[in-house]
């Protein structure tokens, strides 16, 4: 919490690129792709990124970029997050958190749901392009395919 206090106070008075504040934070800069418009950071960590709009950027995975993303950035790990979805086969899954092992190491994870998805961190080490759609080298890419948000209740069928 003090290392938040410590950059946000350094960051009111000049404003530094997000690519140079993820590393401060442990985190590869590459997590972001090269469209990054603004982005705020407050206090207590929770943050908001704008992209130019929303993007995609092949990595291990096909990864999704919404046009806002939030979260809470703490130091080695980003949760709460919103705005990033993965691609496996042919369904979209949201990233709910990302973080690195302390002390550092070569891998990084992405939680997803229940799974939690170990990954080369060198993927996040540059900063990437990212492009406006999907390859179009696969018809099967073209549509999102999505999973209904989960429901407590599942309606009864009324038969006759």
């Amino acid at each position: 919490m003090a290392m938040i206090a410590l950059f946000w106070a350094r960051a009111c008075t000049a404003k530094e690129s997000v690519y140079d504040v993820l590393p401060k934070f442990g985190l590869p800069s590459g997590l972001l792709p090269d469209t990054v418009t603004d982005y705020t950071l407050d206090e207590d960590g929770q943050f908001v990124v704008v992209l130019a709009k929303p993007c995609y950027i092949q990595f291990e995975y096909l990864v999704y970029y919404d046009k806002k993303i939030t979260g809470k950035l703490s130091y080695g790990s980003i949760t709460n997050l919103k705005g990033i979805e993965v691609q496996r086969l042919l369904l979209w899954f949201n990233v709910d958190e990302i973080r690195v092992d302390l002390p550092p190491s070569n891998s990084i994870y992405f939680q997803v749901g229940i799974i939690n998805k170990k990954l080369n961190v060198d993927q996040f080490k540059t900063v990437h392009s990212c492009r406006k759609s999907l390859s179009s080298s696969s018809p099967c890419t073209q549509r999102r395919i999505k999973f209904p948000a989960p429901v407590d209740e599942i309606p009864m069928l009324l038969t006759e």
